[in-house]
């Protein structure tokens, strides 16, 4: 990727759908010495407790250190307050696992390419975009990441404690020739064995296992995730690949093609069925380092992007990355099981004044029917092959001028639909955006992408990445705020014995009931590019996207997917003393993914950081009066950052799994 992309960037596409070392990742997957001990350093008294924490912010990085700009930059720490007034400083770092693209160790004596890719039935898919230089497609996606452990795990390599991370691969940017493949490629999930040094922290790869998708139908765009309570990831399938107008998706038939290493399988109505995709992945690790995936059907068929289960592990806040898109929220009929179980939309009542701020809300609950995940998949076959959406629901994309047609919105879109007698729940669970504007749910939000909770204070958190569009334009009656573009994170405080808007009980003790955005958490759109080309001010959040909380720290973790910051960062905020810190930088037009944050992995802290396509450029050459002039996002960076980004990822087709080093054992924290 070596030269200014003639088309928009892929983030800018998916706007319309909705004194501490430096250790950069160039310097090896190994790194430096200094990165060897993950507990940071000093000790403190036997009797001293831990009475608080806090972040220390660090820079943004400017082109005084171009290369700061250009990989992976960590510049705080987390200072520790004990019990004995004394203060511990811990330096943090950055490690990388491996960077997409690069071979790493398969467990059997062998080697994999991390994040590469791979058909239904196991075969690697082929890049032969360009003759002769024929390679195995990778990923420079890496999104959603859980670490976790196993019980009486054991695999060959590990000489300390046996940890895993799943990892999951969103999409490629582009192939060899430079043209986009967003998309169009089965998204793989891989299970990674990491070797935990006891007395440091340090986590090292011994195996990566690319977990076979076949049971689940192969995957769909899987972006942000989130680990269970019982101990599973949970991933995600976005922008659901729209039925009613199949035959003009492209996309989607490469995306097919590809998934069965067959040119003719778009072709064909069972395996090109739409309906299976837009679902809930659950990955379960084995003992040995393996992983099977089996996707829910019943939480709903939206742009899922990151999923929250609540300690009740029944409870489900989802996030819907689109425009247009709905607050929703599953409730299981059993615990640790999401087979089956009731959907509700949130209804949101403004109690801010419209055209103003970021909005207050009131939410109630539209109850959209109760299902198990067999009945749907069942159902989606069906509609397969009966023809696929009119089967279920008709939809029009210009006014029928019939009454019994009910005017919707998808995608910033009017849609006018109506359900076919008998087909509800089908509506309900696989036509599910349009069913719940049908049925009251307020379909106004744009790309709401994490959510997290934080227990002990029952609130949860969910970040609205750009808001623009539906949001802002009025177009939803009763619905109307003034931004910023910059996104913010809302707040939504929990509570039990809800009713549905019906009168309905609501069998669950987290239930959001309101929602608003703390100032702290709020961007801010600036009027004029500063000297860096930043649109959005560097010292605030913009466009947040994976969010967690960390009960130990009390910190919720925010990490920002922005066309407004020259460099996206990973911000720490304290909701007790409302201090909002930079704690990491990404490589220039990267986006800060894979985020996790894990109190305790055998007494150890870790926050999981990950970063997907860097040198994303958001940059246009515009010519005028025979004068030609570069602007965009990046304009003032790209010439200098370019050839170093080339350098350090694989020409710019590679990105980086890791984690933030240098938190301290539990004990400490």
């Amino acid at each position: 990727m070596s030269q200014v992309p003639a088309n928009p960037s892929r983030r800018q596409a998916l706007k319309l759908f909705g004194g501490v070392p430096l250790f950069p990742l160039s310097a090896g997957i190994g790194g430096s010495a200094l990165l060897a001990a993950c507990g940071g350093g000093g000790t403190t008294a036997a009797a001293a407790t831990p009475t608080a924490t806090a972040f220390s912010a660090m820079a943004a990085p400017d082109l005084s250190v171009p290369a700061n700009m250009a990989t992976t930059s960590v510049a705080s720490a987390l200072k520790v307050t004990y019990s004995d007034g004394s203060v511990q400083n811990y330096p943090l770092g950055y490690q990388a696992f491996f960077i997409t693209g690069k071979p790493v160790p398969d467990g059997n004596g062998g080697t994999v390419i991390a994040g590469s890719y791979f058909d239904i039935n196991g075969n690697p898919i082929i890049d032969k975009s360009v003759p002769g230089k024929e390679r195995q497609f990778f990923s420079d996606a890496p999104d959603g990441t859980s670490l976790l452990t196993v019980p009486g795990a054991k695999v060959p390599g590990v000489k300390g404690n046996t940890v895993f991370a799943v990892v999951q691969f969103e999409y490629t940017s582009l192939n060899l020739a430079g043209q986009s493949a967003y998309g169009t490629l089965p998204s793989p999930i891989a299970v990674l064995t990491l070797d935990q040094d006891p007395a440091t922290g340090k986590l090292s790869l011994v195996k990566y296992y690319n977990v076979p998708t076949k049971p689940a139908n192969g995957l769909w765009i899987t972006c942000g995730a989130s680990i269970t309570p019982w101990g599973t990831h949970l991933s995600s399938e976005e922008y659901e690949p729209d039925a009613a107008a199949i035959a003009k998706n492209t996309q989607f038939q490469a995306f097919i093609n590809n998934l069965y290493g067959d040119a003719t399988a778009s072709a064909d109505p069972v395996k090109a069925n739409p309906y299976l995709y837009g679902h809930m992945p659950e990955v379960t690790v084995n003992p040995d380092g393996t992983g099977t995936v089996k996707k829910h059907y019943c939480l709903g068929r939206i742009s899922h992007e990151l999923i929250q289960v609540m300690p009740d592990q029944r409870t489900c806040l989802m996030g819907d990355d689109t425009t247009n898109g709905g607050l929703f929220l599953f409730i299981a009929d059993k615990a640790a099981d999401l087979s089956a179980g009731t959907l509700y939309v949130a209804k949101a009542t403004q109690t801010s004044p419209a055209g103003q701020g970021t909005g207050t809300f009131t939410l109630k609950w539209v109850n959209l029917g109760h299902a198990t995940s067999d009945e749907v998949l069942a159902m989606a076959q069906t509609a397969a092959t009966a023809g696929g959406t009119p089967s279920i629901m008709d939809v029009k994309t210009t006014d029928p001028a019939d009454a019994s047609y009910t005017q919707v919105w998808l995608g910033g879109k009017k849609n006018w639909i109506k359900v076919v007698p008998g087909q509800e729940k089908a509506a309900a669970f696989l036509e599910t955006h349009r069913y719940a504007g049908l049925m009251g749910g307020t379909m106004a939000f744009t790309k709401m992408e994490g959510t997290t909770v934080n227990v002990k204070d029952k609130v949860a958190y969910s970040a609205m990445s750009y808001i623009q569009k539906s949001m802002v334009d009025g177009s939803i009656p009763g619905f109307k705020v003034a931004g910023p573009n910059a996104g913010a994170v809302y707040a939504l405080n929990l509570k039990g014995g809800q009713t549905d808007t019906s009168g309905a009980a609501m069998n669950s003790d987290w239930v959001p009931v309101d929602m608003a955005a703390p100032a702290a958490l709020v961007g801010e759109d600036l009027a004029t590019p500063d000297a860096l080309g930043n649109l959005a001010n560097p010292n605030k959040i913009a466009n947040p996207d994976n969010i967690k909380f960390s009960e130990k720290l009390r910190t919720l973790f925010i990490g920002e997917d922005s066309g407004m910051h020259v460099n996206n960062f990973l911000w720490a905020y304290n909701v007790d003393t409302k201090a909002l810190s930079r704690i990491l930088s990404t490589p220039a037009g990267a986006e800060s993914t894979g985020l996790q944050g894990v109190d305790d992995i055998n007494g150890w802290m870790y926050v999981m950081s990950n970063f997907q396509h860097p040198g994303d450029w958001e940059i246009k050459t515009v010519t005028s009066n025979g004068v030609t002039d570069t602007t965009g996002l990046h304009a003032k960076v790209f010439t200098t950052l370019e050839p170093l980004i080339n350098a350090n990822y694989e020409d710019g087709y590679g990105a980086a799994v890791g984690y933030i080093t240098g938190l301290p054992a539990t004990a400490k924290a």
